[in-house]
């Protein structure tokens, strides 16, 4: 196995889920089928918004969280900065957590909670690949 390297959302607000994620945090659109799903991606990864309709909009599955890597620590407060700027909802300014890495938590139109975090062993995968 290589990883998890896709996520699919259902977006009840379709636009402003796309923009966030495309104009906020940078992805690009990889794939837009039709008007109702689009598939993003960073470069190694892929994020599908999926138009929320009927009982998916009202009892749609709901997850935890979802996380970007990122590769040194100090990027991760300029995300901060960037985010808050731009008022997008966060839970708490960054912190570093016991294994050195560091994070916080924004949430995107839907209510998503999304994770920006420096993740030692994964980050350090990240920049070697550069």
């Amino acid at each position: 196995m290589a990883g998890m390297h896709h996520v699919a959302l259902h977006a009840r607000d379709f636009e402003r889920t796309v923009g966030f994620y495309r104009d906020l945090l940078g992805l690009s659109i990889e794939w837009q089928p039709d008007a109702d799903n689009v598939y993003l991606t960073s470069g190694r990864d892929n994020l599908a918004i999926h138009r929320a309709t009927g009982e998916v909009a009202e009892t749609g599955q709901r997850l935890d969280h979802i996380g970007f890597i990122i590769a040194v620590p100090d990027d991760v407060d300029r995300w901060y900065e960037y985010l808050t700027a731009n008022g997008v909802a966060i839970d708490a300014p960054p912190r570093t957590h016991r294994d050195g890495a560091r994070s916080f938590y924004c949430h995107d139109p839907e209510g998503t909670s999304v994770q920006l975090i420096f993740h030692p062993p994964l980050s350090a995968s990240r920049a070697s690949a550069r």
